[in-house]
């Protein structure tokens, strides 16, 4: 493969292409990271508690059973370590 890069010059435009399209993709990563993070900033500033809705947000990903599967150990454990 290396040689029909260093001889073709194909394959290294192909390869060129690969690396500015996750060169892009990564800055649009950043970017929205920091959106969000502005988002969280807002929140706070308005009152709310990041960490509570950092967690809701986290919860409304999962579906629907599998959070209510979770919930049920989650509280069973609990009860079973005197913390409900």
């Amino acid at each position: 493969m290396e040689a029909d890069i260093a001889e073709t010059g194909v394959a290294a435009e192909e390869l060129k292409q690969f690396v500015e399209r996750i060169e892009r993709l990564e800055e649009e990563k950043k970017a929205i990271s920091d959106d969000i993070r502005d988002v969280y900033a807002e929140l706070k500033g308005r009152g709310f508690d990041t960490k509570a809705v950092r967690q809701i947000v986290k919860i409304r990903k999962q579906d629907h059973a599998e959070r209510k599967e979770l919930e049920a150990i989650l509280d069973l454990y609990m009860q079973a370590l005197n913390m409900s």
